[in-house]
């Protein structure tokens, strides 16, 4: 089957539901625009990042092969990531959070192969190839960070959402979409802006996912490290952005040492953030995951976590103590005294054991959910799963007997056994029943002509987690995007600008040099008399070769630009001290 990307033999381990989110990087899509904002942003960080960035940042710029002159290929970005165990693929925008941490977890960099606009050059909401190529990638060639990454992405994918954390995933999506978007009106991102706004402050109590996005932002987006006193930077939000990037390292930003309590700090992705948590080192990031994960319905399962599961609405799976695993949508919940008594799930559902579908339990064996009482028997101490074969026989829990087993809190099962599913350690985990009722004091809660009942046997639910225990027992490739990054279509004037840049491009790359520079702009001075950026380039080329008189032109202009502009007057004078440092005129 054709793919959208071209594999490797990490990539080749991702699983089929994770494959639906890549798409082909388009690299010709790319505009020579497109090329120079890359380049601007990325000598600037350099230049800047250098001084104030953890040296992993710069050291692994050489090792993942990222240029600062060209947008990365993913082909060439793969090439060379195999190197460090790492793969990287093209996606579009913001996938879904649990989708995004998985593939973290197959040692998978998502990258958005869209570039901003040159309009929001400093920072965009929207996931880019600045953001990924240059933010994320460099540092993962750090090994302690490197396993702190795919560790949470194998932590964050377990995690328990709520249906508002994909109401707020759709909308920062949208947002995202909106803003990359040429001409979108203001008032329409405002009221997307709000819309963030009032949901992040009408989440309720936050879940999971919530906590561990919070987590994953303070870290992995917007981390710094070392003192609190004289951090870097090691964030790729904060690596790819030149504007937050200079921001974050002043006193306007309050600093704080990186516990656990950074788990219930929220942000907001629309605005420059108050305050940053700084980790002493690499390796304490994984020792806070750990002790969030301990918190997590993955470790603790029990009443809490189920509830956790049915509050989703969401596929999910619980573990029983025996190691036996039930996966699907869990919409009830049976309790007494902080105890689960009965569970069930609505529709399609799976059991496992060990994360391998058992044997005649897929979907197709209960295609409209399974239900399965959870303790111990009224009046005997020994669990079933704890009974040897002598002690099943002497309580009649063997095959061919018809039985009533009446548990700990009032469920009544009656039938006659049939079989029992053992684990590889000889345990009981499933006893199947024909002629049976289950019952909970009056209410009904499986009747004889329903057909085979399969009781799942555990005495506790040991694990609670999000998503099948077997990958495969489900269809997972369902994911459809409510809408789709917006690209531009370019009108004349816009394609005749992007001309004028690739002429530029092509000179400095010594591809084209007849072209003349001087009369490349002056035809932008007279028809894009807005427009820096190509004017800087230009400058910065002038320089190299010592034409006074040109640079000279330049500058007037500039100023001109500047003073039509002042928003943009900053990211001039710094593209300015760029070039001024390379070269330097002959008077």
């Amino acid at each position: 089957m054709k793919t959208a990307y071209e594999s490797n033999p990490i990539l080749d381990k991702l699983p089929h539901h994770l494959r639906q989110y890549i798409k082909p990087q388009g690299y010709d899509n790319y505009t020579a625009i497109d090329q120079a904002v890359w380049r601007y942003v990325m000598r600037k960080n350099v230049d800047y990042l250098s001084k104030v960035a953890h040296n992993s940042y710069i050291e692994g710029l050489q090792k993942t092969g990222i240029s600062t002159d060209d947008i990365p290929n993913m082909y060439g970005m793969n090439r060379i990531l195999k190197e460090i165990g790492w793969a990287a693929v093209a996606v579009d925008g913001f996938i879904p959070p649990s989708a995004f941490m998985e593939f973290q977890a197959y040692n998978v960099l998502v990258i958005a192969s869209d570039i901003r606009q040159l309009e929001n050059i400093e920072y965009t909401p929207a996931p880019d190839i600045i953001h990924e190529g240059a933010g994320h990638a460099p540092i993962i060639a750090n090994p302690e960070y490197a396993e702190y990454l795919r560790r949470f992405g194998e932590i964050g994918c377990k995690t328990i959402s709520s249906a508002k954390d994909y109401e707020l995933y759709e909308a920062v999506r949208h947002l995202s979409i909106i803003k990359e978007a040429e001409g979108t009106p203001a008032l329409e991102i405002e009221k997307a802006e709000k819309q963030i706004e009032f949901l992040q402050d009408n989440m309720g109590e936050p879940s999971e996912m919530a906590l561990i996005r919070n987590l994953h932002w303070w870290t992995v987006e917007y981390g710094l490290i070392g003192s609190v006193k004289k951090p870097q930077i090691y964030g790729a939000g904060l690596l790819s952005s030149i504007g937050e990037s200079a921001w974050c390292m002043t006193d306007g930003v309050e600093k704080h040492e990186y516990t656990l309590d950074a788990t219930y700090t929220g942000f907001d992705i629309t605005k420059p953030q108050p305050q940053l948590f700084v980790t002493p080192d690499f390796a304490h990031l994984s020792q806070v995951l750990e002790d969030f994960a301990n918190t997590m319905a993955l470790r603790t399962g029990g009443l809490k976590g189920l509830t956790k599961l049915v509050n989703s609405k969401a596929l999910g799976s619980i573990e029983l103590s025996t190691g036996i695993q039930v996966s699907g949508v869990f919409e009830h919940v049976i309790s007494n005294d902080g105890k689960p008594l009965y569970f069930r799930t609505f529709g399609p559902t799976a059991l496992a054991y060990r994360e391998k579908e058992l044997v005649g339990h897929g979907t197709l064996q209960h295609p409209e959910g399974f239900g399965s009482p959870i303790g111990k028997l009224k009046g005997i101490n020994l669990a079933i799963e704890d009974m040897s074969p002598r002690d099943l026989k002497a309580y009649n829990i063997f095959e061919g007997e018809r039985i009533t087993l009446e548990f700990e809190g009032g469920v009544i099962v009656t039938g006659e056994i049939i079989t029992g599913t053992r684990n590889l350690k000889g345990e009981i985990v499933l006893i199947t029943f024909k002629d049976c009722r289950v019952t909970h004091d009056e209410t009904i809660l499986f009747l004889p002509e329903w057909g085979l009942y399969h009781m799942a046997v555990g005495e506790q639910i040991t694990s609670a987690f999000n998503g099948p225990a077997d990958l495969n027992s489900f269809d997972l490739i369902s994911h459809e995007l409510t809408e789709t990054t917006i690209k531009p279509k370019r009108k004349e004037e816009q394609v005749l600008l992007a001309q004028y840049y690739r002429q530029v491009r092509e000179y400095r790359k010594g591809t084209n040099t007849t072209i003349s520079r001087n009369k490349v702009f002056q035809e932008i001075k007279e028809k894009f008399p807005n427009d820096w950026l190509l004017s800087v380039e230009l400058y910065e080329l002038a320089k190299s070769t010592d034409e006074s008189n040109l640079t000279n032109n330049i500058l007037k202009h500039l100023e001109l630009v500047k003073q039509n502009n002042p928003n943009v007057g900053h990211l001039i004078d710094d593209g300015l001290s760029l070039a001024d440092k390379m070269f330097s005129i002959k008077v």
